[in-house]
């Protein structure tokens, strides 16, 4: 759909300003951005039809998506195809990156399972930006001082599991949603949790070590195949 989008939009750039021909072109381009549009949208709420339907609890981070368009950071391509795992910016702006999350719809993603939430009556848990669901060893519950976006897969300093970024992220950010509505902490139906870290999930406690001018912690990361 993009390329069609593309090629439309150098053959406007190839018009005369006045012409008819561009006012063609113009309604062309349009046509095919609405086409975007209604497949987005209509994408989005089969996917969060289904979410709803199939789930009585949906937990999801409250991320800040307008600061991560207007500074996501420079990416490698490994890192640039895994977006659900990004946290926090930059100065420089990354223009694909920015463009992706624009087209993934993240904030209508939410918005729509907030009210299908309500509708349907069940749970939806926001889990605070700042949980560490990438850092955080699910198995264990240890937390790295740093893990860089181009590292995809790693290795827990202390326990020796073997975590893919974006599944440990996403089983820690279950975790925390289920530990909210275990100890009656989350609304219903949606509620926000202002601070994760105090919250035990999965047997060990996610808050963070006090920052004591630590080393920072030697991440192993498997070597590539």
């Amino acid at each position: 759909m993009y390329k069609k989008l593309r090629r439309k939009q150098k053959a406007l750039s190839r018009k005369t300003k006045g012409s008819n021909n561009r006012d063609k072109a113009c309604l062309e381009v349009a046509k095919v951005h609405a086409q975007i549009k209604d497949a987005r949208t209509d994408f989005l709420h089969k996917l969060t039809t289904k979410l709803v339907r199939e789930n009585d609890l949906i937990a999801i981070e409250d991320l800040a998506i307008r600061n991560m368009v207007r500074n996501a950071p420079p990416l490698s391509t490994a890192a640039f195809h895994a977006l659900n795992s990004i946290q926090g910016g930059s100065a420089v702006k990354n223009h694909k990156l920015a463009r992706s999350i624009s087209d993934a719809s993240w904030g209508e993603f939410n918005r729509q399972l907030e009210y299908k939430c309500e509708w349907y009556g069940k749970e939806l848990v926001k889990i605070d930006r700042y949980f560490p669901s990438s850092k955080r060893c699910g198995n264990c519950g240890h937390i790295v001082d740093k893990l860089p976006l181009d590292i995809r897969e790693w290795e827990c300093p202390k326990c020796g599991t073997n975590h893919d970024r974006d599944i440990n992220a996403s089983h820690n950010i279950l975790a925390a949603g289920l530990a909210v509505r275990q100890r009656g902490l989350g609304g219903f139906p949606h509620s926000l949790l202002p601070n994760p870290f105090g919250v035990s999930v999965c047997g060990a406690s996610v808050r963070p070590e006090e920052s004591k001018s630590r080393k920072a912690t030697a991440l192993k990361q498997k070597p590539k195949s």
